[in-house]
């Protein structure tokens, strides 16, 4: 009797302990439903009916919640995509310093055209184009007649051409004096060219060429001279003559010329910015005269002494200013005088020629046929053909009618800078641009 009645205490016992511990349980879990009810009532404050709406409400909540919070991060996420990618209209800034985009570098040419020089000069600029990388700036001056007939034939080029310059057209003028008298200086309108840092003030640096010159290399490479200038230098040209003794100023002129041989202006790199703001010492006072100042009265002492024009004039002015001219050598200004009296140009016989100047008329008649034949070619060539079939090979092939000719001895002189120009602008604008095969 007395076991049953320890086994019944017992027993009521552990159901008093387990009922506890569920009233406990419950108890404890009922402030975080209520909590969490209180998260979730709906918006008017009204508590849900029973314990498993309530339950199934909260779990409605959390996932509304949930995706809520997901769509936010996801939008978040594509809004920072886009600013690193540099998408949508806000850019968020970069961490990253960007480097300031470079101004691609445009070299300036210049060219004085009167009379019949209209497709001479055409056939200079298309040698220019055909072998030179940079963009070009052309500056052309003309006269009235000639500058509606540059402008009809330059706007006829290719589309692919014509990207690679642009042209301004002026009239022909001259700042002082009497521009008669400056037009019959020498060639017709040839004084002009003296006048170019007066009339081009915005422009810093200038490639002056005649009308009968031709690029066989690019001009990007007689360009680049400039930055050879030292504190002094403002301009840069070719001697006239290699030769003293057989050398025109240094047994005819009645002038100062320049250094033992004089200069030849036919090809002339200039500083426009250093000419504008330097005094040159000259014959005419002790005090040094600005460019312009100088012309005038410099022609005006000279010009019954003078026989070159203009070029006279330049020799006179570095004859004075001798520490202002950078030399460059023969190559870039090649003429019949280095071959026709034999061959005494040994930068040309080293590297080919890189400048043609066709003057005395010999792109025009038989006296030099191995210029002749040169210009022949680039003026027939036609714009985006093969170079090596449709100019190169050409030009090789009618050399063996000017073998009999002093300048047709030395083909070598007038080809090799050509076929080197045509494979190095094939490779800087062909070659580099090809994706390599993976």
């Amino acid at each position: 009797m007395r076991i049953r009645c320890k086994v019944a205490l017992i027993a009521a016992c552990c159901g008093l302990f387990l009922l506890l511990y569920f009233l406990g349980g419950n108890a404890a879990d009922d402030p975080l439903l209520r909590q969490v009810g209180e998260e979730g009532e709906e918006d008017d404050g009204q508590p849900f009916s029973s314990r498993s709406d309530y339950r199934s409400d909260v779990a409605a909540k959390f996932a509304r919640k949930s995706s809520e919070e997901i769509r936010v991060r996801v939008v978040v996420e594509k809004q920072d995509k886009k600013s690193i990618n540099g998408g949508g209209s806000e850019r968020r800034p970069s961490r990253r310093k960007a480097f300031p985009r470079r101004t691609e570098e445009v070299m300036h040419l210049a060219v004085v055209a009167c009379g019949d020089r209209l497709d001479e000069t055409l056939t200079m600029l298309k040698s220019a184009l055909l072998f030179s990388l940079k963009k070009i700036q052309f500056h052309i001056f003309a006269e009235d007649l000639l500058a509606s007939l540059f402008e009809e034939r330059l706007n006829q080029w290719p589309r692919s051409v014509s990207a690679q310059f642009k042209y301004s057209m002026y009239p022909i003028s001259f700042s002082v004096g009497n521009a008669d008298e400056w037009k019959k200086l020498f060639k017709p309108c040839a004084a002009q060219r003296l006048f170019l840092p007066v009339i081009l003030k915005e422009v810093d640096s200038l490639l002056y060429v005649d009308t009968d010159v031709l690029f066989l290399r690019p001009m990007d490479d007689l360009w680049s001279l400039l930055k050879s200038f030292n504190g002094t230098q403002l301009a840069a040209m070719a001697p006239e003559h290699e030769v003293p003794k057989i050398g025109w100023y240094s047994r005819f002129a009645r002038h100062p010329f320049y250094g033992v041989t004089g200069v030849n202006s036919g090809v002339m790199l200039m500083n426009l910015t250093r000419i504008r703001s330097r005094l040159f010492k000259n014959s005419l006072i002790p005090a040094g005269l600005p460019w312009e100042d100088l012309l005038h009265p410099l022609y005006q002492k000279y010009k019954n002494h003078i026989t070159w024009g203009d070029q006279d004039l330049l020799n006179i002015i570095f004859h004075y200013n001798p520490e202002c001219l950078f030399i460059f050598p023969c190559q870039w200004n090649y003429r019949p005088d280095h071959c026709m009296y034999g061959s005494n140009c040994k930068g040309a016989e080293e590297e080919g020629v890189s400048i043609l100047h066709g003057n005395r008329g010999v792109f025009h008649d038989n006296k030099q046929p191995a210029f002749k034949v040169v210009y022949d070619a680039i003026r027939d060539f036609p714009f985006e053909d093969n170079m090596f079939q449709s100019l190169f090979y050409p030009v090789q092939t009618r050399f063996l009618d000017t073998v009999h000719t002093l300048c047709g001895r030395i083909p070598h002189v007038f080809l090799k800078q050509i076929e080197r120009t045509m494979r190095k602008v094939f490779e800087d604008k062909v070659v580099r641009h090809v994706r390599p095969r993976k």
